[in-house]
C-alpha cells in the first residue's frame, strides 16, 4: 500500500508530489498524458504541431499522437483550451504568476469589498494564505519579468490610464507593472544576441526571448531539464520531487506513471482507499490502494472522474460553479515595430481589482491570426449574431476575414501589440461540468462542459466590457492607429473551480484544508479546488500556493507531520538549492 496517490502532474499535482515526497511519504504520480522527457528531440515549435487540439503535442489525449484525442462535449460556440501530460497546461502557459487580489478572501474588509463576488471567498484570509504564496514564489523561483519593445509600447499606454506603478507583490488598487512570472531571468550571453551558437547552456542561462512560451519552453538548448528557463511544472516541481531521495528522510523518491488514465477512485466505508488505472499503450487496467488518494486531474477530469467512480455528491456542487476569466482580446495596429513576437510572450499587466485585469501579450502568426477570427459576434461587416458591440474600438466587434485579415496580418506580425482582458468571472452553478450522452471511451462516460458566455452574471459583463474599453485607451494612449476587440466566444484557458472549497457546506466539494466533504482521505489539490476565479489574476501560482497549504493538512493530518510552511519564505542559498531544483540535476 502506498502512502499517497496522486491523480494527475499538472501544476497542483506536481506540487503536491513534491511536497509530500521530500517529507518522507512513498507517492505514486498517476498522469492521463505523456511525459516529454526529451522536448527538445520532441517538439518542433512549429504552432500547428504544437498547438492543434486533436493531434498537437500540447492536446489532451495519449501519448501516441496517431490516436485521436480525448473526447470533451463542448456544445456552445467556443474552444476548451487545455494540455494533458506531465506539467499539464503549465507546458504551454506564459509563466505569469501574480497573486490572487486580496479581495476574493475571507475577511475582506476594504471599501471595493461589494464589488467580488460576496458569496464565494476563500474559507481563510488573504494574510493567512500569504506564506504559501511566499513559499511557492521562491520554489519556482518567480522573479519580476525583463522589459522588452511591447512593454515599453504598453506601459506608454499605461501612463495615460491615470493610475499608479504598482511595486508590491499584493495589488492594493488600480496599477501596472512588469509581470512577476516564473522565468529563469537571462544570464551569459542570453538577452545580448541571436547568434544560436552562444544561446546555449552555459554560454546562456535562463529566458533568450525566442518567443515561443506558447509552444513550449526548451531554452537554452542543452540546459538540465530543471534549469530550462519557463518553470512550467515538468520543468520545476517533477524534477525536485523525481529526486528528492536527495534530501527526504526517507531516501524516497516519487514513482512516476505517465500515459496512465484513472478510470475509478475506489472507496470503502467512506473513505478513499486506492484507485484502478488503465495504460493507454496497452489497455492493461491496473490498481493500487493508498492511505490518501489526491486528485489533481484538472477542473474537467477531476468531476468526470468523480462522476466515473460514483462517489457521493449530497449537494449536488461536483461539476457546477465553472468559472474560466471569461476572455477577451483587444489588438491595435502601429505604424512602427511594436516587438509583438520578440521577448518573453507576456511580461506587463495593468490590474483592477473588483474587475479583473488586462495584460500585453506577443504571440507567433498562426495563433495571432487565430484570435483575430475567433468572435462570438459574428464576422466585421457582413453578420453580427445579434452582438456587434460599438465602442471606442474601432468599427464593430466580430471576426476579421478576407481583405480585413490580410490587412491586419500583412501590416506585420511585429506592428500588433494585443491585449487581453482577464475578467473575475463570478461562480456560477448552471457553468459545469457532467458527463455526456455521447459514447464512452476507454475511460467511461466523458465529459460534457456547458459554459455559456450569454449566461453570464451582470457582474461579469460589467466586468469584461470595463476592461474591453481600458485595453482600448490603452491602445489608443500607446499610438496605435486603429483598434480592434474581438469579443471572444467561451475560450477555457484558465479554467477553476468545478470542485469548488468553500465557507458553506451547501455550495463546496471539499473543505478548507482541500479534503473532500463527502469522502474522507479524499483531497483535491487542481484549479478545480479554487472557490473562485481569484479576482482575476493568472491561477497558477494560487493554486500551486493552494496545493502547497493542502499537502500541509495532509501530512499533518494522516500522517503526523509538522506544518512546514512558517512565516518566512524559504532562502534558496548554495546549500539547499537542490530543494529548489536550481542545480543541475541531470534530468
Amino acid at each position: 500500500m502506498r502512502d499517497v496517490i496522486i491523480i494527475g502532474a499538472g501544476a497542483g499535482g506536481a506540487v503536491v508530489a513534491k511536497e509530500l515526497a521530500a517529507h518522507g511519504l512513498d507517492v505514486l504520480v498517476l498522469e492521463g498524458g505523456p511525459r516529454h522527457a526529451h522536448p527538445e528531440q520532441q517538439w518542433s515549435r512549429l504552432e500547428n504541431d504544437a498547438n492543434n487540439p486533436l493531434s498537437g503535442y500540447f492536446r489532451v489525449g495519449p501519448e501516441d499522437r496517431t490516436k485521436p484525442a480525448f473526447y470533451r462535449e463542448f456544445p456552445q460556440n467556443g474552444l476548451l483550451w487545455q494540455v494533458s501530460g506531465v506539467g499539464g497546461t503549465t507546458q504551454h502557459y506564459f509563466g505569469n504568476n501574480p497573486r490572487a487580489y486580496p479581495g476574493v478572501f475571507a475577511g475582506y474588509n476594504g471599501p471595493d469589498r461589494g464589488m467580488y463576488d460576496v458569496r464565494h471567498r476563500f474559507p481563510f484570509s488573504y494574510d493567512d494564505f500569504v506564506p504559501y504564496y511566499e513559499w511557492v514564489e521562491a520554489t519556482l523561483p518567480v522573479h519580476t519579468a525583463p522589459m522588452g519593445t511591447k512593454e515599453e509600447v504598453y506601459f506608454r499606454g499605461c501612463e495615460t490610464l491615470g493610475i499608479p506603478v504598482q511595486t508590491t507583490k499584493t495589488t492594493l488598487g488600480p496599477s501596472y507593472r512588469p509581470q512577476e512570472n516564473a522565468i529563469l531571468p537571462p544570464g551569459g550571453k542570453a538577452g545580448l544576441t541571436t547568434d544560436p551558437k552562444q544561446l546555449s547552456y552555459p554560454t546562456s542561462t535562463g529566458c533568450t526571448f525566442c518567443g515561443h512560451c506558447f509552444q513550449g519552453c526548451v531554452s537554452p538548448v542543452r540546459a538540465p531539464r530543471n534549469l530550462v528557463a519557463k518553470r512550467s511544472a515538468d520543468n520545476s516541481y517533477i524534477p525536485m520531487a523525481l529526486t528528492a531521495h536527495a534530501w527526504s528522510p526517507s531516501g524516497k523518491a516519487i514513482t512516476l506513471v505517465s500515459d496512465a488514465m484513472v478510470t475509478k477512485v475506489r472507496t470503502a466505508n467512506g473513505a478513499a482507499r486506492g484507485v484502478t488505472w488503465r495504460e493507454n499503450a496497452t489497455g492493461d487496467v491496473r490498481s493500487e490502494d493508498a492511505k490518501v488518494v489526491v486528485m489533481c486531474g484538472g477542473a474537467v477530469e477531476t468531476p468526470r472522474l468523480w462522476f466515473n467512480s460514483e462517489l457521493p455528491n449530497p449537494n449536488d456542487w461536483v461539476g457546477r460553479g465553472f468559472t474560466d476569466h471569461y476572455l477577451d482580446w483587444t489588438f491595435g495596429l502601429f505604424d512602427h515595430d511594436v516587438g509583438s513576437s520578440r521577448g518573453q510572450v507576456s511580461a506587463a499587466r495593468t490590474d483592477y481589482p473588483g474587475y479583473g485585469m488586462i495584460m500585453n501579450v506577443g504571440l507567433m502568426p498562426g495563433i495571432e491570426a487565430f484570435a483575430m477570427t475567433f468572435s462570438d459576434s459574428g464576422i466585421r461587416g457582413h453578420y453580427t449574431n445579434g452582438r456587434g458591440m460599438e465602442g471606442p474600438w474601432d468599427g464593430p466587434t466580430g471576426r476579421l476575414v478576407g481583405p480585413e485579415l490580410k490587412a491586419a496580418m500583412g501590416h506585420g506580425i511585429d506592428r500588433i501589440l494585443n491585449v487581453v482582458s482577464i475578467v473575475d468571472d463570478d461562480v456560477t452553478p448552471d457553468n459545469r461540468v457532467t458527463l455526456s450522452a455521447m459514447p464512452a471511451d476507454e475511460q467511461g462516460a466523458v465529459p460534457k462542459v456547458r459554459f455559456l458566455n450569454r449566461g453570464r452574471t451582470k457582474r461579469s459583463v460589467r466586468n469584461r466590457e470595463f476592461l474591453a474599453r481600458k485595453a482600448t485607451e490603452l491602445l489608443h494612449g500607446a499610438g496605435a492607429r486603429k483598434v480592434h476587440r474581438m469579443d471572444w466566444p467561451a475560450l477555457p484557458l484558465h479554467v477553476h473551480s468545478t470542485m469548488r472549497m468553500g465557507q458553506s457546506e451547501t455550495d463546496s466539494v471539499v473543505d478548507a484544508s482541500g479534503e473532500a466533504r463527502a469522502v474522507k482521505r479524499l483531497f483535491i489539490a487542481d484549479n478545480s479546488a479554487l472557490p473562485n476565479a481569484v479576482g482575476g489574476p493568472n491561477p497558477t501560482i494560487t493554486t500551486q500556493a493552494l496545493a502547497t497549504r493542502t499537502s500541509e493538512h495532509i501530512m499533518r493530518r494522516y500522517f503526523g507531520g509538522d506544518p512546514w510552511v512558517r512565516t518566512e519564505a524559504p532562502v534558496v542559498s548554495t546549500d539547499d538549492r537542490i530543494s529548489h531544483g536550481l542545480i543541475e540535476l541531470g534530468l
